[in-house]
């Protein structure tokens, strides 16, 4: 299969050509069925020559290319809908009728605040010329409509909010909210391209679009919001996070200040949470990439903590010098895993109130996790003369320096 991108370089081009090149070279497998050959790149340096070749051969067309910034409104005449009918009239000429994705706004609705968009009323108009090309050619068009799109490689002082706030927090610049109780729906890239390759499959998922105050099965519906059905003109991306600007900029403040906490929050899985941070690293200048840690010295070794989470525990390394002893110490409801990643040691327990010890061996050529167990008095020792050895750790609870759960006692 032959894909043709146009507006490639832009943000939702670039991470999907990328992302076609991970499955046609075999990195990407989760899309066994799609066997990619040529990916076609169309963007404002190419040339119409080339943009025929590629009509010719393509399989799939995928049209991101599109005007959202212009500094005359009359481009996104030009750009919304002279381009797209350029690509049209060119696949026509060719008698080529795959299938053809057109990227939209939700804005083409035209509903409440987005009644008076020129951006608006361009997009549907270009939504029109490509129904009105699927009527004539009988080639499949997928029109989505998409909210506000997010993710990596998203433009900073652009026509992003969320891209301004993870560029200017992660580089220590300050943002401004004037309502933090404004809401965006919001579509990750990633959740995106998912999409994208289920339309290339031929299965991607379609909608209506219900007018202002229409109530569908007891919905009723603002004009904006798709209502899945399976002969849905439209097509949706069915992820997306409808969240306030207040708290975007909540968790982006947290995320900064991961490397002074070291604390980690929730990452539920398939969270906003979870990719609002993802998002966020991708802004990290050079110098934030990698942060210092807190090692506590002495002449035994060292101690540090590395990471801390709300209800997983902490994650710490030890290092213990040749001959040293360290712990000697018990707690009542903690529990800890020792993990040897170096070195040459002895990890004893002790049941409180017996003479029973249990030893392992331990070391970095064979690493196993060691259970501390609650109510065993435990040490670990470094037996090499010559190394030091380094113990990941894990604590299944925080440190709370006023309730310590820790007594010291020789095993």
């Amino acid at each position: 299969m032959d894909i043709l991108v146009t507006g490639a370089k832009g943000f939702v081009g670039r991470n999907l050509v990328e992302n076609l090149k991970n499955i046609r070279d075999g990195k990407n497998r989760t899309r066994p069925n799609l066997i990619i050959d040529e990916i076609y790149e169309y963007d404002l340096d190419n040339t119409i020559e080339q943009l025929d070749t590629y009509c010719a051969n393509s399989d799939f067309v995928f049209n991101l290319a599109g005007v959202n910034r212009p500094k005359d409104p009359a481009e996104y005449k030009e750009g919304n809908f002279g381009f797209a009918s350029r690509l049209l009239d060119t696949l026509k000429k060719h008698n080529n009728r795959c299938p053809v994705m057109l990227s939209s706004s939700v804005q083409a609705t035209l509903a409440g605040r987005f009644g008076t968009s020129e951006y608006g009323l361009s997009k549907r108009n270009g939504e029109e010329l490509f129904f009105s090309y699927a009527q004539e050619t009988g080639a499949k068009v997928y029109v989505y409509r998409f909210p506000n799109l997010v993710g990596k490689w998203v433009r900073p002082n652009y026509n992003s909010a969320v891209g301004t706030f993870c560029h200017n927090i992660a580089n220590d610049l300050p943002i401004t909210v004037n309502d933090p109780n404004v809401e965006l729906e919001l579509l990750f890239v990633d959740d995106l391209l998912e999409e994208m390759f289920d339309a290339i499959e031929g299965h991607p998922h379609r909608a209506e679009y219900p007018r202002v105050g229409e109530s569908v099965d007891h919905v009723i519906y603002d004009g904006l919001t798709p209502r899945p059905c399976d002969d849905g003109r439209y097509c949706y991306a069915p992820v997306t996070h409808k969240v306030t600007l207040g708290y975007i900029a909540e968790c982006l403040y947290v995320f900064h200040d991961q490397p002074k906490t070291l604390m980690m929050p929730q990452i539920v899985p398939g969270s906003f949470e979870k990719k609002l941070y993802s998002m966020y690293l991708s802004y990290l200048p050079k110098e934030k990439v990698a942060y210092e840690l807190k090692m506590n010295c002495d002449d035994r070794g060292s101690f540090t903590e590395l990471i801390k989470t709300i209800d997983h525990g902490q994650f710490s390394v030890n290092i213990s010098k040749p001959g040293i002893t360290k712990g000697q110490h018990w707690h009542n409801s903690k529990w800890e895993f020792f993990i040897v990643v170096s070195g040459h040691g002895l990890i004893q327990e002790r049941r409180i109130g017996t003479d029973e010890i249990l030893e392992f061996e331990v070391s970095g050529e064979k690493m196993q996790a060691v259970h501390v167990l609650p109510g065993y008095t435990h040490n670990i020792i470094n037996l090499s003369e010559t190394e030091n050895l380094v113990t990941v750790m894990w604590a299944n609870e925080l440190f709370d320096a006023k309730h310590p759960d820790t007594y010291g006692e020789i095993v």
